[in-house]
């Protein structure tokens, strides 16, 4: 392992790994058809496109112990690095909180 020789590299190297782990602001929305329960807050899903995905209940949906059923059509939230999970926002019909 190389030692750092100043602070000037500490601070050069945290600028990189800073850029290198931030999370960008903009995410993806989508509704998605639930097609198998996998457990009480993991779901299959099946976006419009015929991708299949996981998707997990949010926070707030966790914490209201809520249930989705087959069939259901629920908004979901992607990340621009993984297409292949979800959060899992709303029901498709319902408005979101403000």
């Amino acid at each position: 392992m190389q030692m750092v020789k100043n602070h000037w590299q500490v601070l050069c190297a945290g600028a990189i790994w800073a850029e290198f782990t931030r999370m960008p602001d903009a995410t993806i929305h989508a509704v998605a058809l639930l097609t198998e329960v996998l457990g009480p807050i993991l779901y299959r899903a099946e976006l419009p496109n015929g991708k299949r995905i996981m998707a997990h209940l949010s926070k707030p949906l966790t914490d209201a112990k809520a249930e989705f059923s087959i069939g259901q059509r629920v908004v979901v939230e992607l990340t621009p690095f993984d297409f292949d999970s979800a959060r899992i926002l709303r029901l498709e019909d319902s408005q979101p909180a403000e």
